[in-house]
């Protein structure tokens, strides 16, 4: 049996949506991983199918899971994924807050005194000091640098969203698997 664009399409999308539940695999066993049921799926929507052999690999999820079980064993996991969105996310989120609340500050100024240099001591424990020069419309802006604390929050965010606290989980509570005995 041929396989039609559309079933190599169908089979691709559920290809590429167990690779995105697979990046806490090393990368190199992922894409064996991609290859392996990729060729497996092909070789069955020949025999039986697309829809057949889509519905009996019973979807992504499932199937992603049984990796994951397979490579790390049944216990409780750590994301690289999630750490790295935090690590990227979070500079964002405190960077458009801490600009807002300077920027609130540099609008209050401007309408209650016009033009001027003022010192704005910033976001308590978040961000140092500020001047802010405002004349007319221009606003200029210096310090407001990231404090240590920043910095340690940041990084127990990025903890906390990947759990990396369990990549140093002590050996003997890492389960036998049947290829240990």
């Amino acid at each position: 049996m041929t396989i039609g664009i559309v079933d190599r399409l169908r089979v691709e999308r559920l290809v590429w949506t167990l690779d995105q539940q697979l990046y806490d695999l090393p990368r190199a066993r992922r894409i064996a991983t991609r290859r392996e049921v990729r060729a497996n799926l092909l070789e069955a929507a020949a025999d039986v199918g697309t829809t057949e052999a889509l519905r009996r690999l019973g979807g992504s999820r499932g199937l992603a899971e049984q990796y994951l079980v397979a490579e790390f064993g049944d216990r409780p996991r750590w994301s690289w994924i999630g750490a790295a969105y935090a690590a990227g996310l979070t500079p964002l989120l405190l960077n458009y807050l801490l600009s807002e609340a300077t920027n609130a500050f540099a609008d209050g100024v401007r309408a209650a005194h016009g033009s001027g240099t003022f010192a704005y001591a910033g976001v308590a424990y978040l961000q140092s000091a500020q001047t802010v020069t405002v004349s007319g419309s221009d606003v200029q802006l210096s310090g407001g640098a990231w404090t240590p604390l920043t910095y340690a929050i940041w990084l127990l965010i990025v903890i906390f969203a990947g759990r990396l606290w369990r990549l140093f989980r002590r050996s003997s509570q890492v389960p036998v698997t049947a290829s240990d005995s």
